[in-house]
């Protein structure tokens, strides 16, 4: 009888324990994304009219497949980045132009996404395009790609012009031969942007904002871009034509990680 009391003792103990574990489990599964502070917006609810092709929420990035943390393509910014870049869409308008946003707030988890990817020497399926003179063991080192983005303190974008009316484009196929983002206007990718001299996400020195090659209507294009931007506060990244960080940043410290989602925006503190 004794052991018989022992072995249902002990049979109630490991049912109380897999009890526990499943319950720690199902909480950990159900526990709530974080979300964005309340002066974090979409930018469609300050300025309707700016165009948003975001590209990692899409598998046409220099990975080549949809970024972990975006599940809507959506730009979410801080109010002052966001009410800024209604002011420059303002002043575009009038001249013929709308800006267009390929990336805004980037979750960490998608930073994380890219430095996985880049220590994955074999996967180099984009690189035709993206980083075709570019060894890949090198995009630490080089900049291209590091383990903190200021795109997460929610202040930062990288975005670009475009001439209206905006026409129809080809989509992006994968699977598709590949041009180099430095090729000529006429070759690489379109995407509606004025001629900048290389498409987004170059990682390649001619993306370098006042790179001396870069010369005629495609240095024009991009003062526009940047002589409009800095008069109201923006600043560039110089080695980037197309990514500029609101000033003074809100959370100039903080790096967030919630998902690129329109709940993100709901119930906050």
């Amino acid at each position: 009888m004794t052991r018989l009391r022992r072995a249902v003792r002990g049979l109630i103990a490991a049912a109380a324990v897999l009890l526990t574990a499943t319950a720690a489990s199902a909480t950990a599964r159900a526990a709530p994304e974080p979300k964005a502070p309340k002066d974090f917006v979409a930018l469609s609810a300050v300025d309707p009219t700016i165009i948003q092709e975001i590209r990692y929420f899409t598998p046409h990035n220099f990975v080549g497949r949809r970024i972990d943390g975006y599940r809507q393509p959506l730009c979410i910014l801080t109010r002052p980045a966001a009410q800024a870049l209604h002011t420059a869409q303002k002043q575009l308008l009038r001249k013929g132009y709308s800006l267009k946003v390929y990336d805004c707030y980037r979750p960490q988890r998608a930073v994380d996404h890219f430095v996985r990817w880049a220590q994955d020497l074999d996967d180099q399926a984009m690189k035709g395009e993206f980083y075709p003179n570019v060894d890949k063991t090198r995009l630490f080192e080089d900049g291209y790609i590091a383990a903190k983005s200021g795109h997460s303190r929610g202040s930062t974008m990288d975005l670009t012009i475009v001439e209206l009316p905006v026409g129809p484009t080809r989509p992006h196929v994968p699977g598709t031969p590949l041009v180099p983002c430095y090729a000529p206007e006429a070759e690489r990718f379109p995407d509606d942007s004025l001629d900048m001299g290389t498409g987004f996400d170059c990682f390649d020195t001619l993306a370098h904002t006042l790179d001396p090659r870069i010369q005629g209507q495609q240095r024009a294009n991009r003062l526009l871009l940047k002589n409009t931007l800095e008069n109201l506060g923006f600043v560039n990244l110089a080695e980037e034509w197309w990514h500029y960080t609101y000033k003074p940043e809100p959370y100039p410290d903080t790096y967030f990680d919630f998902p690129v989602t329109r709940q993100s925006l709901t119930t906050r503190r």
